[in-house]
């Protein structure tokens, strides 16, 4: 099924499945059921193996899923079967602590560039990578093959960064800024926003 016809939700939710099978697989469970999952993730099992169908039967009735055969089709679909280079804008503390994070992890996402436009902080080292300005951005993401971005810039500047990524071939990009950015209908961008979601959450207080 093109990705286009996949709702945004069961996208959000297949990273959900795959980190709960990732752990599976690490304590040696070779099969799973949906009720298994549902009960675990608190969703619902005809939920499960419907956002799952909408991709392929990969279960089988009475037994369930094997858990590294499905690990694996969620990668393809994903398309995190394969290295996917990002680049990460703003490197003041969430920056780093994002690049730092970065580094530790085995998977196939990997920060390979880091960019900021203070004179101050270019040339640094973070997480290995050296602090690039933003004037060499099309060059690098051009050379490294850089498709996805995170914006940690503030504000004020978001709009003006995502566009630059957008020109210099960004097709995705994750923004911590707390402002709504602007994109060409080929890129994608998803919102975090942290003080809104603690606001949100402040809803759910006795």
């Amino acid at each position: 099924m093109k990705p286009n016809k996949i709702s945004e939700a069961v996208v959000r939710r297949l990273p959900i499945y795959l980190r709960y099978l990732t752990h599976l697989q690490q304590m040696h469970v070779h099969t799973v059921s949906s009720q298994q999952i549902g009960k675990t993730l608190d969703i619902n099992p005809a939920q499960i193996r419907k956002d799952l169908n909408a991709f392929g039967d990969f279960g089988k009735k009475g037994i369930g899923y094997d858990v590294g055969y499905l690990i694996e089709k969620i990668k393809q679909i994903l398309k995190i079967n394969q290295e996917i280079r990002v680049a990460l804008v703003g490197v003041g503390h969430l920056g780093h602590a994002i690049c730092n994070h970065n580094a530790y992890k085995r998977d196939n996402m990997r920060i390979v560039a880091a960019f900021d436009n203070d004179p101050k902080k270019q040339g640094e080292t973070v997480a290995g990578l050296t602090i690039q300005p933003l004037d060499e951005m099309n060059q690098t993401i051009a050379e490294k093959q850089i498709r996805l971005a995170i914006i940690t810039v503030p504000a004020t500047a978001a709009q003006h960064v995502a566009d630059l990524l957008i020109e210099a071939g960004i097709e995705g990009i994750l923004n911590f800024a707390p402002v709504t950015i602007r994109t060409t209908q080929d890129v994608t961008i998803h919102h975090t926003d942290v003080t809104s979601s603690l606001q949100s959450l402040a809803f759910y207080l006795n």
